[in-house]
């Protein structure tokens, strides 16, 4: 029922009668902690230096702001809707509808069900706030909130449960330990979606768009990459040899990304960039994300270098050839990189470090195939759905974007009526 356990580890972990374990309850308290941070904390700081200072409180608010909604979301409706009893495959029943039943007595395996709930929580609210990042600058702020609630509601819950909740794809056998299509995928693709409806930045392309602060985006990277280990380990759901082997997997890939970035950086631009480091951080952690709890240390680093040089790619290249403006690069990290590592892991699964995962370098070919109908399943329903959510969302907001000259002036003052720095 969950990132790690299915399918990563198969029903064994969930024989017999469920029994607390303190030391598996206390580790994955502290593993929701961790992702926690990652949204109000290493995310905000992310995002928040690298959009202009005249709009960095407001990435800041929308950034929080998320988290807060999809953690209401999630108590009230979400997740029933991802947890829930299955529905034919594609969603959850209501019977925990406000929690409803989830008593501290309860059990998942073998932590309680409400520090389960809580851990997924994190992920809902991490993924959509991902999405923020490809339409900085220009979104309505109450478009911002509507587009929030609803997106939880319709597009992640039910990802979530196809891959975590024993929906279709998990039935199918896609390899999914915490999250490269649920989250990543799903994000990335959903952000595009909304930048293309929302149409580029007043003088995109056309003037310097420099960001307020490398400095915090270097901090917010830090930030990430330190709850990630949560994220990925955590996703285990016990304090077991399979939740450190995530752990050192995770960070193996993000450090090898973030030097494949930084090289490839240099010689194409000449200059290894402060920002590019900390962009191939993400880069290596998002690719790790679908195959931590399935590889082993020399696939995190093939993974980790393929994916410093496809963000890289994506990023300095491909936006620009297309002509999208995804702000702080959503797609191009999240997007792209997230379907590498689904990708990837389908091609390194090892059964000796998770028995329930065999890719194609290890004699299994048709796991790649389905981790492709995955990804294309994932992209597909999240551009579809993301465009009904959007259509909806501007109906009910009167449009999803600022007026020109609240854009101009910046949203931190315009709507916030604050500053982020004095400027003498």
């Amino acid at each position: 029922m969950t990132a790690g356990l299915v399918p990563a580890m198969g029903a064994p972990a969930w024989a017999g009668e469920a029994v607390l374990n303190s030391g598996d309850t206390a580790w994955m308290i502290v593993a929701t902690a961790l992702v926690m941070v990652m949204t109000p904390a290493g995310l905000a700081l992310f995002y928040g230096g690298m959009s202009r200072y005249k709009n960095l409180l407001n990435t800041l608010a929308m950034t929080f702001v998320a988290y807060c909604l999809a953690s209401v979301v999630w108590v009230l409706w979400g997740y029933s809707l991802a947890f829930g009893p299955d529905k034919g495959g594609v969603i959850g029943g209501l019977d925990f509808l406000f929690f409803s039943g989830i008593t501290p007595a309860s059990l998942e395996g073998s932590i309680p069900t409400n520090v389960f709930a809580l851990f997924q929580m994190t992920f809902a609210c991490i993924t959509v706030a991902l999405v923020l990042g490809a339409v900085v600058d220009r979104m309505k702020f109450s478009a911002w909130i509507v587009f929030t609630v609803l997106w939880v509601t319709f597009i992640y819950a039910p990802i979530a449960h196809w891959v975590w909740g024993k929906g279709w794809m998990g039935a199918m056998g896609a390899l999914d330990f915490a999250g490269g299509t649920v989250v990543h995928v799903n994000a990335g693709v959903a952000g595009l979606v909304l930048a293309l409806v929302l149409g580029k930045r007043i003088g995109y392309g056309k003037e310097a768009m420099f960001p307020s602060s490398i400095a915090l985006t270097a901090l917010g990277s830090a930030l990430l990459w330190f709850g990630w280990f949560g994220f990925n380990a955590g996703s285990a759901l016990v304090a077991d040899g399979l939740a450190g082997s995530a752990f050192l997997v995770t960070n193996t890939s993000a450090a090898a990304a973030a030097l494949a970035w930084m090289f490839t950086e240099w010689q194409v631009n000449k200059k290894p960039t402060v920002l590019g480091i900390a962009s191939g951080v993400v880069a290596g952690l998002v690719a790790i994300t679908p195959a931590a709890g399935f590889v082993g240390v020399g696939a995190a680093l093939a993974i980790g270098l393929g994916a410093g040089v496809l963000g890289f790619a994506a990023v300095a290249k491909l936006k620009h050839r297309l002509g999208y403006d995804d702000s702080l690069d959503a797609f191009g990290v999240h997007g792209m990189c997230g379907a590498f590592g689904a990708l990837a892991t389908g091609l390194f699964a090892d059964p000796a470090v998770n028995a329930a995962g065999t890719g194609l370098f290890f004699g299994n070919p048709g796991q790649l195939w389905i981790q492709l109908v995955s990804i294309a399943a994932t992209a597909a329903f999240t551009a579809a759905g993301t465009w009904v959510v959007v259509m909806i969302t501007k109906a009910l907001t009167r449009g999803l974007r600022v007026d020109e000259e609240n854009e101009v002036v910046g949203l931190d003052s315009a709507v916030h009526g604050e500053r982020a720095f004095e400027i003498q």
